[in-house]
């Protein structure tokens, strides 16, 4: 987005930059769902958090789902604390640009979300997404619990074989544990719901994901 030239290397800990204390300020409620942005989310409800590319699309991609209860965009599983985007863009944070997705597991399961994030975005792509090249752009999950971990690895172990059927490369998308979430600023929250007409950048492979469980991985 916007035109900056982006690194596709990841930092050293050490290269990072210093970031700041104080977390970025962001609207009280969703501009399309109308509840809260930030938790405590109601009780029962799970989070998880992709990067798939802009997370100008990525957001709209889970809010419009059935059972969301809200979407975030921001950055995660980088190094420096409450980056701001023009840091992000650096390639000197090692973030990731993400939607935080809270949903009611009664209503939307995770395997439902999974399908989503990896039907809409190309997964083989390495640090790139499109036109959009960066570190920022990688393809990632993170989530918590070794249960929600296999139900990701069995995913992508699917989604690869079916994948490779069609000639198409290995999945690079990384699987870790639950990255501290940084929200990013209140102009890229819900920005194509206010901005219909703006830049998306979300482009998957046409391949279906085929039905998985976190045995057919071996987890």
């Amino acid at each position: 987005m916007f035109g900056f030239m982006k690194p596709a290397l990841m930092p050293r800990p050490e290269e990072a930059l210093p970031g700041r204390a104080d977390a970025m300020p962001v609207p009280e409620r969703h501009a399309v769902l109308g509840t809260p942005l930030t938790p405590p989310w109601p009780e029962g409800f799970e989070e998880a958090v992709f990067g798939l590319g802009c997370f100008w699309g990525a957001e709209k991609a889970f809010w419009a789902l059935p059972g969301v209860y809200t979407t975030a965009v921001g950055y995660a599983a980088g190094f420096t604390p409450n980056p701001t985007y023009r840091e992000v863009c650096s390639g000197r944070t090692g973030h990731n640009e993400v939607v935080r997705v809270v949903y009611d597991p009664a209503k939307i399961t995770f395997a439902d979300l999974l399908r989503v994030f990896l039907e809409t975005h190309d997964p083989t792509q390495g640090m790139r997404q499109g036109n959009d090249v960066g570190t920022q752009y990688r393809s990632g999950i993170y989530v918590s619990g070794p249960d929600r971990q296999a139900e990701a690895k069995a995913s992508m172990h699917a989604y690869a074989a079916a994948l490779a059927d069609r000639g198409l490369g290995p999945v690079t998308t990384e699987i870790r544990d639950a990255a501290e979430f940084y929200y990013a600023e209140d102009y890229h929250q819900q920005y194509l719901a206010r901005n219909p007409g703006g830049y998306c950048g979300l482009g998957g492979t046409g391949v279906t994901c085929p039905d998985w469980s976190p045995r057919d991985a071996g987890a």
